[in-house]
């Protein structure tokens, strides 16, 4: 990159509207990220590990000052089906919504997807007990 491009990667707003072409390495796991294959012009996280830097405020602002790891802790499905993880700063506690990329890890994907029905917020052995203090018969069918 030169000199000329590499200010005007600091403009407010640019990576709004510019393709990020870096090559990175990962924070966490220490993968090489390359941008192509994410099927985006933006790449935002390792698709190893699925984890991310605290940089922007907003999407593509790169104002953040943080600079804490953001590390993927669920998914969740936007409107259009597609999608998303949901990443939380280890430092500030900031949380924000990246989209998918079409390399990222299957495996660590559905590893968060799952996690909620892994991990309950009560014991698994306590539902029959819980569905008759709710009414129900308590029992499985």
């Amino acid at each position: 990159m030169n000199r000329e491009n590499k200010k005007k990667s600091f403009e407010k707003g640019y990576y709004k509207t510019h393709a990020c072409n870096d090559t990175f390495t990962c924070k966490v796991c220490g993968r090489i990220v390359v941008p192509y294959g994410a099927g985006t012009e933006h790449r935002n996280h390792c698709p190893n590990c699925l984890s991310s830097l605290h940089v922007d405020n907003e999407p593509g602002d790169r104002e953040a000052d943080c600079g804490g790891i953001m590390e993927p802790i669920a998914v969740w499905v936007r409107k259009n089906g597609e999608w998303a993880i949901i990443h939380r700063c280890r430092i500030c506690g900031h949380l924000s919504s990246n989209r998918i990329a079409a390399d990222d890890n299957p495996m660590k994907l559905m590893s968060l997807a799952m996690k909620p029905v892994a991990q309950p917020p009560f014991p698994l052995e306590s539902i029959e007990e819980m569905t008759t203090l709710m009414g129900g018969d308590g029992r499985i069918k």
